[in-house]
């Protein structure tokens, strides 16, 4: 995906002008105007804007070079190789290297936590995976769908503009919250990690 063109803007437009197309975009097609349709296009606005609010942050570390050289993403990739060059932007270098071989990522957007007001997350085919940014040591942490308990999401007051994600995990560990989320995405990372959940046990 290009979430440029998904967007309808020119590659490395700001992200005021994302916002305002965004917005626009949302009121054509938007569920109760478009249905079924506008409903998987909202999916497809959702993830593209929050690329490009993802690429765009100020991160620290190395940038993202090319997908070449050798590296964990198979023979003449680097890390990430087999994402497309938007989503290797988006996630920045640390991520990149923290993916496993062929891992699919959904989603990256930037959020908050406890440990770090500037935290990107990212949520792939089988895990959350996030950056503290301004941590000194011990930046990427992640929590597999398999190993998590529950996750649930909810509006922040008083403006319910902002939502928040609690994740528990399943053996004991401390609860994570991210904030400062759109609520329109936390409600798609909170799909994705149930839908990933263990199944329960029969009888």
């Amino acid at each position: 995906m290009d979430p440029y063109a998904v967007l309808g803007l020119d590659p490395g437009a700001c992200v005021d002008d994302a916002t305002r197309a965004y917005r626009e975009l949302a009121k054509q097609w938007h569920p109760d105007r478009a249905g079924e349709q506008g409903a998987a296009r909202m999916i497809q606005l959702n993830v593209a804007y929050e690329m490009v609010r993802s690429e765009q942050r100020a991160r620290a570390g190395a940038p993202v070079g090319p997908a070449g050289g050798h590296g964990r993403g198979g023979a003449g990739r680097g890390p990430g190789g087999w994402l497309p060059e938007a989503m290797r932007r988006a996630l920045g270098r640390e991520l990149l290297d923290a993916l496993e071989p062929q891992e699919r990522v959904e989603l990256v957007t930037p959020a908050a936590t406890w440990a770090s007001p500037s935290t990107l997350l990212a949520v792939t085919d089988r895990r959350l995976l996030w950056l503290l940014d301004d941590a000194v040591a011990n930046r990427v942490r992640s929590l597999r769908f398999r190993d998590t308990e529950r996750a649930e999401q909810d509006l922040v007051w008083p403006r319910r503009s902002r939502a928040r994600l609690r994740v528990q995990p399943r053996y004991g560990g401390k609860r994570w919250t991210f904030s400062e989320l759109r609520p329109a995405t936390a409600a798609a990372i909170a799909g994705h990690v149930r839908a990933g959940l263990p199944a329960p046990p029969v009888g």
